[in-house]
């Protein structure tokens, strides 16, 4: 198992650990500023300014679509993905300026493998420059959305369309200005299909007719404007049935092909996220007196900096055995692998996140730090693409084969 990375490569991560530092995360509280300036669910030229100059640098730097390791792509492993995806989860503008950005990644990579030629003309083209963005809809209201089976929006087949009716919510994206396509998931069989080929994925174009914005959810009271996580109401939204991808009855075969790399680059840019937390917290320490000494020589200080530097390791271990196991080609090998970090994952950048708030004082929940940005990130990456309970539940299921597999 070889976790290493070649020396080119190593040349160009090199390039985007200074980018990150050098000159996108000083440009993260001007950005951030501007949100408040004007209509919120929209760029400002500065706000524009900043993302495009940074994009155009990156770009010319061939410091580009890094997440893009299929064939025809920029040539790293998924382990050596990995490393650039923890560089960008420093700052919350990297991975977009470098066109790695969730959920981007997962739906070029669904154009990439399912779309037709039509579709990579007029969609993934367009994703791959950085021109547009996209959403993937997944989740409703009003089912269980972590059984997948549930998913109730219904794709009714009418001459040469598909009729949508329902609601998606959590739709990350879909508030951007500059969204301008969906991935779907909707019900196109019925309860005489079998469970799993009852669901279909279908593309469509964010201006059609009859797409509701019916509000911006809010992640502990913060919606994350002009990004937004959108609930959407579909009311007899028709479209063309050549966007329909592989044909009826394949969602679950491309929700698993989409979303295995996307659970686990989430968990690559938390440790990126973890090592920035755990640096503001030594920093603090160190440079912070209370009762005539450096925080770090009070209380248990040592001990938690020691705990965290450790499960940050061990985090980190876990994601790059996930990556190995996913460059090995076997994805159903690699399922349960990415299960795990995709529970070890955010709640190691909890912890350390929780254990920097503490060590700020007041300071650490307030503005003057990310830090309290950063825990409601992790937080809610505890459900995104699958609670813990789903994955650990996958886990155990894998486990428990290895015991009742009956020998031939």
């Amino acid at each position: 198992m070889d976790f290493s990375i070649r020396a080119d490569v190593q040349t160009q991560l090199e390039a985007v650990r200074a980018m990150v530092r050098d000159e996108i995360m000083p440009m993260e509280d001007a950005y951030a500023k501007e949100v408040a300036t004007g209509d919120r669910w929209q760029f400002t030229s500065r706000q524009t300014e900043i993302l495009e100059t940074l994009k155009s640098k990156a770009k010319d730097a061939g410091l580009w679509n890094f997440w893009h390791t299929e064939q025809g792509g920029p040539g790293l492993s998924t382990v050596e993905y990995a490393y650039f995806a923890e560089e960008m989860g420093r700052s919350a503008l990297a991975a977009e300026v470098f066109n790695c950005n969730a959920p981007d990644t997962g739906n070029m990579e669904v154009f990439a493998k399912y779309g037709t030629p039509e579709m990579h003309a007029q969609w993934l083209a367009p994703l791959m420059a950085g021109d547009i963005r996209s959403a993937y809809l997944m989740t409703e209201p009003d089912v269980a959305s972590s059984d997948a089976t549930n998913i109730a929006m219904s794709a009714v087949r009418d001459g040469s369309d598909y009729v949508l009716n329902g609601e998606k919510y959590w739709a990350s994206g879909a508030g951007d200005p500059r969204c301008a396509v969906y991935i779907v998931m909707v019900k196109t069989g019925g309860d005489e299909t079998p469970k799993h080929q009852r669901h279909s994925m279908i593309v469509v174009d964010a201006k059609s007719d009859g797409i509701e914005v019916l509000r911006p959810m809010e992640v502990y009271g913060h919606d994350d404007a002009p990004h937004g996580h959108m609930h959407l109401r579909f009311t007899n939204v028709r479209v063309p049935a050549a966007n329909m991808l592989l044909g009826e009855g394949r969602g679950f075969e491309i929700a698993q092909g989409r979303l295995g790399p996307g659970r686990i680059h989430h968990c690559m840019r938390l440790i990126g996220q973890s090592e920035l937390a755990l640096e503001h917290l030594c920093r603090r320490a160190l440079n912070r007196e209370a009762f005539g000494k450096p925080l770090a020589q009070l209380g248990a200080n040592f001990d938690i900096i020691a705990d965290c530097r450790m499960q940050i390791e061990q985090a980190r271990l876990l994601c790059l055995k996930a990556a190995w196991m996913m460059d090995q080609g076997d994805a159903r090998a690699a399922a349960p692998w990415i299960s795990q970090i995709k529970v070890v994952g955010p709640q190691v950048a909890l912890k350390v996140i929780d254990e920097a708030v503490q060590v700020h004082g007041g300071t650490g929940i307030s503005q003057d730090t990310p830090l309290a940005r950063m825990w409601i990130g992790a937080r809610w990456l505890r459900l995104a693409d699958g609670p813990d309970a789903v994955h650990r539940r996958q886990v155990a299921r894998a486990e428990l084969r290895k015991y009742t597999q009956q020998k031939v």
